[in-house]
């Protein structure tokens, strides 16, 4: 049975919800026979200016099936779909990570098809920001305020040091209520295989989490970041103290990568796996069942040129230890290719370092619904060494779409836009956030070069 997973934007709540900040009264005294009572109020104090509220609005564009009469009337060549645009609203959560840049990272489901992203601050302020770049399959994107005066940023933490135990605190804006706290611990640790994304290493916590949350901060008792709060555990939508959050490491890593290359650069080891159960570990005489185990090394990967082999078992990735199979792909997705990793690897008993240097991962297909709203029904990737050009490849396209109407065909490669060179997906996302009017798409089609207007 699929479980019910929940991503936290709360869709339904109107913008004006978010305009007034709850303000939470004391539960408990301030002191008892003149002694101080621990309170979260301090670090809140300096960590709350730093997560803000975030509002939404865009058009959602579906498919709608044209009545079998109409096609008879007007011919086989009349379209059998028609695309329907409907407007829609949503709320979520973000955390300032650089005030003097503006930038806010949040969830990348948070501003997905927005045309229009607001952010309300800690102090009412309302500040228009736009759309750096994202990560669909991780779950991230970065934003840019407009204006970048009296902001507060958070202090980063380094994740690899939570313990399960460690007490956390959650800040969000749940159901549109306002900036909301609550608290907990971390619950578990390296949590994967859950089908939210598609690289998972979530820090599992109690904190109570709920719709609107998503984009918000999970932080230490020492106001640092720990994490971003992604999903929620719920069989009615509801809070059960199952809650998700993507580790600060892993959004360090993503954001730098979306800023130097407007997209991230998975990098790849090259081996295929899965956990190392009790069993595997008794059949190969290791003590611990923690690790990820190797059980094919791919020809000509990056794992195989560094001496790697069918058995051995993965135990840390640059002295950080290794849980599961799963923790493995996600730290080694998000460090980027080109980069240099240290494998602590156990075989035959013996445990050993490797030095690996990571190759590009193979973009999968982009859709465009991603991109910009005129090339609905294509499907993008970066090209190979084989088109012998750099540019972006339309590698699928509805025929019936509006892209496809105006003469874009599966296998034209895009190399310019509006008089800018196109090399990758990174930079055609870059110039589409600008959300132009008019697309002039500079095309490679087979041996010809052309131009393609689209409005």
């Amino acid at each position: 049975m699929k479980k019910p997973f929940l991503v936290l934007s709360a869709l339904a709540f109107s913008i004006s919800a978010v305009m007034s900040p709850v303000t939470a009264s004391a539960a408990l005294p301030l002191a008892v026979n003149e002694q101080q009572l621990p309170s979260l109020a301090p670090m809140l104090e300096q960590v709350t200016p730093a997560v803000v509220s975030i509002a939404v609005e865009g058009k959602h564009v579906s498919k709608q099936q044209i009545p079998e009469p109409f096609r008879y009337f007007f011919g086989p060549n009349f379209p059998s779909e028609q695309l329907q645009e409907r407007p829609f609203r949503g709320l979520g959560s973000g955390v300032i990570i650089n005030a003097n840049k503006g930038y806010v990272v949040t969830n990348h489901h948070v501003i997905d098809g927005a045309d229009k992203i607001m952010v309300q601050l800690h102090d009412g302020r309302e500040l228009k920001a736009e759309l750096i770049g994202s990560d669909e399959m991780s779950d991230i994107a970065l934003l840019r305020l407009e204006n970048t005066k009296n902001l507060k940023a958070i202090k980063m933490a380094d994740s690899d040091k939570l313990r399960v135990g460690d007490f956390s605190v959650a800040i969000g804006n749940p159901f549109g209520l306002g900036q909301t706290v609550t608290s907990g611990i971390i619950s578990a640790l390296g949590r994967s295989g859950l089908n939210i994304e598609n690289f998972e290493n979530f820090i599992q916590t109690d904190a109570a989490i709920n719709s609107g949350n998503s984009g918000g901060a999970l932080v230490n008792l020492n106001g640092e970041l720990v994490g971003i709060n992604t999903a929620i555990l719920g069989p009615n939508g509801g809070n059960v103290g199952i809650g998700f959050a993507i580790p600060s490491n892993m959004v360090k890593n993503l954001t730098g990568q979306i800023l130097e290359y407007g997209e991230v650069k998975r990098g790849v080891l090259g081996v295929q796996g899965g956990e190392l159960t009790s069993e595997l570990a008794e059949a190969f005489g290791y003590e611990t069942n923690h690790g990820a185990f190797v059980n094919q090394v791919m020809p000509g990967s990056a794992a195989e040129k560094a001496g790697l082999k069918a058995g051995d078992i993965i135990v840390s990735v640059n002295d950080k230890a290794i849980r599961t199979f799963g923790e493995l792909r996600a730290k080694i997705a998000t460090l980027g290719a080109g980069k240099k990793v240290k494998l602590g690897v156990l075989r035959d008993g013996d445990e050993m370092d490797f030095s690996v240097t990571l190759q590009e991962a193979e973009m999968a297909n982009l859709k465009a619904d991603h991109l910009h709203q005129s090339l609905q029904g294509a499907e993008f990737s970066n090209t190979t060494a084989a088109d012998k050009v750099k540019g972006v490849k339309v590698t699928r396209i509805d025929p019936q779409s509006m892209a496809a109407r105006y003469g874009l065909k599966e296998g034209d490669i895009i190399i310019g836009l509006n008089r800018q060179p196109i090399r990758n997906l990174g930079e055609l996302r870059k110039a589409l956030d600008k959300q132009p009017s008019v697309l002039a798409l500079e095309i490679k089609r087979d041996v010809h070069e052309l131009y393609l207007i689209i409005r």
